[in-house]
């Protein structure tokens, strides 16, 4: 398919998705009362554009650091999870509310993005130089496994039931009742973490004929796996700081855009970011419109999206492999 048709395509989706994340809710409020005195212009200045606004970067940075990763390692079935970044930062924003007893936006980000840029340093430490992808992924490995355990444990031993609902809610994952607060913190991490990685689409290229060619090439694996690093880093950190865990993205979009794409990595880079904005903004929107008084965590949503992928995914693989 033509890449700048399929980007454009998008694109629109994804305009059409953010005009429909403004309107939809408990309360829907129609494109007629945007531009005129309606009070109702305040639910979304106020209440309904932070949230799509924290959609649209999440969703492109969960997608994009997704295919990236996939790429990278040269592994369908990897997503950020695998390099532990999402743990650690849920990590650092369980220990704000149990040890800290704070969740304010500014405290909960900061110790969020801390434990993030900690396991970032450590990943790259535990697998500097390495001859292949396989230390990296069991580095990261390490590390999710290792983030799990210290949130379990801070949940185990939070004071009272009022802080372990308060993480509890929080690890479920959502944008409920987010503000330009959480904008302001988290875009400027996003953005710079997604350019990042958008560096790496040459080196990735060259990846898919393996590690030796691509040395051959000129590709420096260091300095690419330096970017994947940083740029998972920072945009998963950020993301994870102001919206708790939400799972799948990276790992359904760039499966649902490959056939559309091609086999060269670096064109499904920009696709995968946009296709992450879309899934992220729909699941968000629908999420809304849950029946009774609350609403579905974002998280619990891609969660149940996501499992049955997975699994079609896993029988797929093995299918392939059989013939």
């Amino acid at each position: 398919m033509n890449r700048l048709a399929l980007n454009l395509g998008l694109a629109l989706l994804v305009a059409l998705l953010f005009a429909g994340s403004l309107m939809a809710g408990k309360f829907w409020v129609p494109p007629a009362a945007w531009f005129s005195q309606d009070p109702r212009w305040w639910i979304i200045a106020e209440l309904r554009l932070p949230r799509a606004l924290l959609g649209l970067a999440i969703g492109a940075a969960l997608g994009l650091s997704g295919a990236v990763l996939q790429g990278f390692l040269r592994n369908p079935l990897a997503d950020p999870a695998v390099v532990g970044v999402s743990s650690s930062a849920a990590l650092g924003a369980v220990a704000s509310i149990v040890l800290l007893g704070s969740t304010a936006p500014l405290v909960l980000f900061g110790c969020a993005m801390a434990a993030a840029c900690g396991s970032m340093l450590l990943l790259a430490g535990l697998a500097w130089r390495a001859e292949s992808a396989v230390a990296f992924i069991l580095a990261g490995t390490v590390l999710a496994s290792l983030g799990a355990a210290l949130t379990s444990f801070l949940i185990s031993i939070a004071p009272n039931p009022y802080a372990t609902a308060e993480i509890l809610d929080w690890i479920m994952g959502a944008l409920t009742d987010r503000s330009y607060a959480e904008v302001q913190l988290a875009l400027p991490f996003i953005v710079a973490g997604c350019a990042l990685l958008l560096l790496t689409g040459r080196a990735l290229d060259a990846l898919t004929l393996g590690e030796a060619a691509a040395r051959s090439m000129g590709v420096r694996l260091e300095r690419t796996q330096l970017l994947v690093v940083l740029g998972t880093g920072l945009a998963v950190g950020a993301s994870v700081a102001v919206s708790g865990v939400v799972g799948f993205v990276g790992l359904i979009v760039p499966h649902l855009l490959r056939p559309l794409t091609g086999a060269r990595p670096s064109a499904l880079l920009l696709p995968s970011a946009l296709g992450g904005a879309a899934l992220v903004l729909a699941a968000d929107s629908l999420v809304r419109l849950s029946p009774g008084a609350g609403e579905i965590r974002l998280g619990i949503a891609m969660a149940l999206l996501g499992t049955p992928f997975f699994f079609a995914l896993l029988l797929k693989l093995r299918r392939s492999t059989w013939n």
